[in-house]
């Protein structure tokens, strides 16, 4: 067992298992389309009131945390992608104004694959691998946006291109959302509720009426036609695409942009970047797909949920059509961008060896995953967006110091692994520092003092790896 690579994927030699998975899998889909229903009830309201707000949104900080916490408000990145452009063509929204708040929005999309990996905390190993693959998806967001706010507010190189490439283009208005497999969750989905989709988006821009959000709830045997289905069980099909096979030599690097076509497809089938998400970190759980083949699968689908927006653009009108475009493109170089910086060289896929340490942290702490959850959906956001409205000045100075000390601490570990002899003698390790500065074990002992139901503790092993005479693999190894 220790020798065993925990990252490593198991086998499913059962075919009974993969038909209960794509069941499951077709009602866990359900579910979240159900959910994200709910969320867009209860937040729609609201929405628009924080998105009008031009004084704040003027600061690019301020604009990333809104599109992030608005996107967790609502749990559909495409959602707020579309309401944002929708607000452009309705001229409540600046195009610049606009950038930072669909780099927030690709960031805050990513909590939904992080909520559900929670589900298989139960099992070490599982927890490890599912968390690991909502990680990565997380922290590929974050460092793009990170890198390319600063650079956007200076330069705006995005702005620019976008605008260069729609000089060049004739655009007539006109374009509706497909709904190419919505027949597959339909016909639950819609027993259970649907909402008015024309309601929403007026609510959201302002234009509200006194009209029900919800077009059908349960008990209710009224025929009514929606204008999306949400997702679909098509997401199965991701269980036998995305266990790939590499490429031979010398074209087995062609393996992950085939990946992301795939993902980037069934995200466009899906109309849901959240659905394709969090329907393939259970699998990443369970070994069905490896981290490093989920990795671009979810770069495809960044780049797949790119085209709700530009389909909500295509429809505004003709006046303000180039600027609702011209919005949608910025959200596709964006995540295409992220691409050319954290996959393009090998060697810079920093999300995958840091999403494995944060998996490996949360196999042995489980609180590390909410620490997780919080710290970087709630209470760094609106930290930040709380000094963004003190000032800029305010916000470099409180926001610099521990961000260069965190880069610095970062750099001195990578030395201390490769390159020791290049550190002074008292850097080549971190024993000087206090315990609770090296190490999560004092800040463990604190967490499970405060938490007497056990939740936080560190997950057992499955029963039948403990035992060895419950364990055929183990009796077969064995000369007995």
């Amino acid at each position: 067992d220790r020798d065993m690579d925990p990252w490593a994927l198991p086998q499913l030699k059962d075919p009974g298992q993969a038909c209960g998975l794509l069941g499951g899998l077709y009602l866990f889909i359900c579910s979240l389309d159900i959910l994200s229903s709910a969320f867009q009830l209860l937040g729609s309201k609201v929405t628009g009131d924080i998105f009008k707000d031009n004084v704040v949104l003027s600061n690019p900080v301020a604009g990333l945390v809104i599109g992030v916490l608005v996107t967790v408000l609502v749990q559909s990145s495409s959602t707020s992608s579309s309401i944002v452009v929708s607000m452009v063509a309705s001229k409540l929204l600046t195009v610049r104004a606009s950038v930072p708040i669909i780099m927030g929005v690709n960031v805050g999309t990513s909590i939904t694959s992080t909520l559900v990996s929670m589900a298989q905390s139960g099992d070490r190993d599982e927890f490890r691998r599912a968390f690991g693959g909502s990680a990565v998806h997380g922290i590929f967001n974050w460092l793009t946006a990170l890198v390319l706010l600063p650079l956007e507010s200076a330069a705006a190189p995005l702005e620019r291109l976008s605008a260069l490439i729609l000089g060049a283009a004739n655009l007539q208005p006109g374009g509706h959302a497909p709904d190419i497999l919505k027949v597959l969750t339909q016909p639950l989905t819609h027993l259970i509720v649907q909402l008015d989709a024309d309601v929403l988006m007026g609510s959201a821009t302002g234009n509200a009426t006194n009209r029900s959000l919800i077009k059908r709830w349960c008990g209710t045997r009224e025929q009514t036609r929606g204008r999306r289905g949400g997702g679909g069980g098509e997401a199965g099909l991701g269980v036998n695409g995305s266990r790939f096979a590499d490429f031979p030599r010398p074209f087995g690097w062609l393996s992950g942009y085939l990946a992301m076509l795939v993902g980037a497809g069934l995200t466009f089938v899906l109309q849901s970047s959240s659905v394709f998400t969090a329907a393939i970190v259970p699998l990443i759980g369970v070994g069905v797909i490896s981290l490093e083949r989920a990795y671009p699968l979810f770069l495809g689908s960044n780049t797949g949920t790119t085209t709700t927006a530009l389909l909500a653009a295509l429809a505004s009108p003709s006046d303000m059509l180039l600027s609702a475009v011209q919005v949608a493109l910025i959200h596709f170089f964006f995540n295409l961008a992220g691409i050319l910086l954290w996959y393009l060289v090998p060697f810079l896929r920093l999300p995958i060896p840091l999403a494995k340490h944060f998996g490996n942290l949360t196999a042995s702490y489980r609180w590390v995953a909410v620490a997780y959850l919080l710290l970087c959906f709630l209470l760094l956001p609106l930290a930040a967006f709380g000094l963004s409205l003190a000032g800029g000045a305010v916000l470099a100075a409180v926001g610099a110091p521990p961000v260069v000390l965190l880069l610095l601490f970062a750099l001195v570990t990578v030395l201390q692994r490769h390159r020791p002899a290049w550190l002074p003698r008292r850097l080549r390790s971190w024993a000087w520092l206090p315990l609770w500065l090296r190490s999560l074990e004092p800040w463990d002992l604190l967490v499970r003092r405060c938490c007497p139901c056990k939740a936080c503790s560190p997950p057992q092993a499955v029963a039948k790896e403990a035992h060895c005479y419950e364990n055929p693999q183990v009796l077969a190894s064995q000369q007995l």
